[in-house]
């Protein structure tokens, strides 16, 4: 037949292939191991990059990152600067005037931390007094505040009173605007008053009980 070469004892249904024909394609080659080893160390590497990422930028993974803490001197209705303290004592008797004074040597205190800050608001100033003590346990923090809460039994003194802070003009805020709130073992005690004889008492009020929070600095 044309275009084909005749062996003999070949079978004629079995022709040879065309001269010049492609040869079969070669069988597909496997990746070298090494080459294979490299991808999932990169992978595994790339896998702990994004998880660590993942965890940083959540706090823990599935949850969201918390909050960042509030500045209790900035974070209210009024602004707060610090203007003498924070003093820390285990002394509250001798910190103290009056019966809480007494109170306070037959019922000892952990610890009394005391600091002065000043606010503006409509153009008046205030000089603030924030007292903090913890007692031994929440039944003696509560004794404590009804003690200090009524009238005429003395306090714990701010650091005006007993000649720590030398602050010129400041007002006697033992005579000015008084709060309190218990909170487990921690008593915390607020007294404030305006500096140049300014009179609004229910600013001043606001500001006592706006100051309250300022107890969160001193721990």
């Amino acid at each position: 037949m044309a275009g084909q070469q005749y062996i003999p004892g070949a079978s004629d249904t079995a022709p040879l292939p065309r001269v010049g024909a492609a040869p079969p394609p070669a069988p597909p080659r496997r990746p070298h191991p090494a080459l294979q080893a490299g991808v999932l160390v990169l992978v595994a590497v790339v896998s702990g990059l994004i998880w660590w990422l993942i965890r940083h930028d959540s706090g823990v993974a599935g949850q969201p990152a918390a909050a960042p803490r509030e500045d209790p001197l900035t974070s209210g209705e009024f602004h707060y600067v610090t203007a003498s303290g924070p003093e820390t004592s285990t002394d509250c008797a001798g910190n103290a005037y009056g019966d809480v004074a007494g109170w306070f040597a037959e019922h000892p205190c952990e610890r009394v931390v005391r600091a002065l800050y000043s606010t503006e608001s409509a153009g008046a100033r205030a000089l603030v007094s924030v007292v903090v003590v913890t007692m031994p346990s929440a039944a003696e923090a509560q004794r404590l505040k009804v003690i200090t809460d009524t009238e005429g039994t003395g306090n714990v003194n701010d650091l005006v009173r007993d000649g720590t802070a030398n602050l010129p003009g400041a007002p006697q805020v033992a005579g000015g605007e008084y709060e309190s709130r218990s909170a487990g073992r921690e008593l915390t005690i607020v007294e404030c008053a305006f500096f140049d004889g300014h009179s609004d008492d229910a600013l001043l009020a606001r500001i006592a009980e706006d100051a309250l929070k300022l107890s969160a600095a001193l721990r």
